[in-house]
Formats: structure tokens, C-alpha cells, sequence
């Protein structure tokens, strides 16, 4: 089956957003405990919030993983997908 068949179905889709959304998850946590171990240890959430998410820096922070985990849900789908 070829992959503009394969994305034409319903399932696929449904798989590429479970996927998608599993790997945006713990890419999120990953991320998070690289950027702010030490302040998420110690419970200072104002300055993860100041660290990560003021000043527009939210767009950046989960721009790029929506971007990265939509890609990784279609190639992982479309690889699985009979």
C-alpha cells in the first residue's frame, strides 16, 4: 500500500495522533528535566514558568515538539501500517 493510500484512512490518523501525543508527552518531561532539574526538585515552579514559558517563550518551547512529534506519529504510522 502506498503512503497517500495509507493517509486517505480514517485509522491512520487516529494512530498518528495516539502516537503523536504519547511522544509529545514525554518529550515534554524530557525536556522540562533538562531545562529545569533543579528548580523542579527543589518545587520552585515560578521559576520553571519564568524558565520556559513567560514572554512568549511557550511558543518556542512546545512549537517545536507539536512540529517533532506530528512527523514522528506519521513516519512511525505510515511504517507500521500494512
Amino acid at each position: 500500500m502506498t503512503f497517500t493510500e495509507k493517509i486517505q484512512q480514517p485509522v491512520f490518523w487516529m494512530n498518528t495522533f495516539k502516537i503523536a501525543l504519547t511522544f509529545f508527552m514525554v518529550l515534554t518531561i524530557i525536556s522540562l528535566l533538562f531545562n529545569s532539574f533543579s528548580d523542579l526538585v527543589s518545587m520552585n515552579f515560578a521559576a520553571v514558568m519564568e524558565n520556559n514559558f513567560y514572554e512568549g517563550k511557550w511558543i518556542s518551547f512546545f512549537g517545536i515538539k507539536i512540529i517533532f512529534s506530528l512527523v514522528y506519529g506519521i513516519w512511525m504510522t505510515a511504517k507500521n501500517m500494512k
